[in-house]
């Protein structure tokens, strides 16, 4: 695939990032798969794998003009293994068929992009997602992986066994590494009892101090949880403008905090967290959709108003509150008519900040956030990756011997510099 049937091959999800490319390959199992990255590593040419295309930090998109290797077509997924709650799937299966491959089983990994997002990416990525603080995340779920690496030598370690001390773990190596030291052709992947009886609600707080709090003591005392979130009426307020969605509850709150809860008591214990605060109830699987998507939605919102830059951070847990409230401030500082988007993960301390620029995206509000992510013993990246958005400020993040260690192990299994090149050190 060439020309104008590639381009949408070489923008990422977002708009931001856009680049170039001479061809996208579409392999239909691990044999093609081998024989393309062969010819390329032989004559010398850069490859970036993609799944579902749906990053947001520019990391599957061919930016310097590299061949785009799509996943998409590896998209065979065999029966699963009720013996083990196990399937082992394509890279190019989406996360939605595998959510979907059992009748009493789930996929522990829940994201907004599940409908194109692929098992290949979400592992290549370690997808997080709204269901971390019940089964972690797409790293958890591994139980083994086939690649291909960059000469074309194919790895496969498919046994699923829970308890295998045989060597290095290079299937937990590969999820997380954003393309750069193999191809992923299969996964193995853990799957979940599906959860039973499930209650959504959304509570109006008006602080964040008495959302964290409330978010905790929901981790201790509600023992069906699986899901904790935060939005604040100034993304609300924007969706309800440019999405047509009717606002939660009847009178506007500072914060909402979104809990989701499974099994016989759940509503109860639920209820009595919750006590006399304004909230919204949601039983019926419609109605917990239609709360949910307050939540799932926020992606959206700043995206109606530009194009965002999209930052996803983390921090210890007690500094948590410090994150999501100074977050405006701190880009205001370097931009002060910057629209500024916060939302959500409470219990693992991840908040993603979108930011509208009314300055030039020049750099400034990435180095005003991460650096203060960075002061706060935090991550620059929770979810999505390092990718072309932040790799300048991998050195908050990683010392200087972690970033060496990175480039051993990248030349060790990708010698020729095929497999993704500019994204993480080489």
């Amino acid at each position: 695939m060439t020309g104008a049937a590639a381009a949408g091959f070489a923008a990422d999800w977002t708009g931001r990032f856009r680049g170039n490319t001479p061809a996208v390959v579409r392999p239909r199992d691990t044999a093609e798969v081998v024989r393309v990255l062969a010819l390329c590593a032989d004559a010398g040419i850069a490859v970036v794998p993609q799944g579902g295309n749906t990053g947001l930090v520019g990391g599957g998109v061919p930016l310097h003009g590299e061949v785009v290797l799509s996943l998409v077509r590896l998209d065979q997924m065999d029966p699963v293994d009720a013996e083990a709650s196990q399937v082992t799937a394509g890279a190019g299966v989406t996360l939605r068929r595998l959510a979907a491959a059992d009748p009493d089983l789930h996929l522990g990994v829940l994201i907004a992009s599940r409908d194109s997002a692929t098992a290949g990416g979400a592992v290549a990525t370690n997808a997080g997602g709204l269901r971390v603080l019940r089964y972690g995340p797409m790293r958890a779920q591994v139980r083994g992986i086939e690649a291909v690496l960059s000469d074309g030598t194919v790895v496969s370690h498919l046994a699923g066994l829970v308890k295998d001390n045989t060597g290095y773990d290079y299937p937990s190596l590969l999820a997380g590494s954003e393309g750069t030291l193999a191809v992923i052709t299969r996964v193995r992947i853990q799957l979940v009892p599906r959860l039973r009886r499930l209650v959504t609600v959304i509570v109006g707080v008006p602080g964040l101090d008495e959302l964290h709090a409330l978010a905790r003591q929901a981790m201790r005392d509600v023992p069906g949880l699986v899901s904790a979130e935060f939005f604040t009426q100034a993304g609300l307020d924007i969706l309800v403008e440019h999405a047509g969605l009717a606002p939660p509850l009847p009178s506007p709150a500072c914060v909402y905090l979104l809990l989701e809860a499974s099994g016989a008591s759940a509503l109860d214990d639920l209820a009595g967290l919750i006590g006399e605060r304004p909230a919204a109830v949601g039983e019926t699987a419609a109605d917990r959709a239609r709360l949910w998507s307050y939540r799932e939605r926020h992606p959206e919102a700043a995206g109606f108003l530009g194009v965002p830059v999209k930052l996803d951070v983390s921090v210890p847990a007690a500094r948590w509150v410090r994150l999501a409230s100074e977050a405006a401030g701190v880009v205001a500082d370097v931009d002060p008519g910057a629209t500024v988007v916060t939302f959500g993960h409470v219990a693992d301390g991840n908040v993603h900040v979108n930011i509208v620029p009314a300055q030039p995206a020049d750099g400034r509000h990435e180095d005003a956030v991460f650096s203060f992510v960075a002061s706060l013993g935090g991550s620059i990246s929770a979810e999505h990756g390092i990718g072309a958005l932040k790799a300048r400020w991998l050195p908050l993040a990683r010392s200087a011997a972690e970033r060496a260690l990175f480039a051993r192990i990248r030349s060790a299994l990708d010698p020729t510099a095929t497999l993704n090149p500019h994204i993480l050190p080489r």
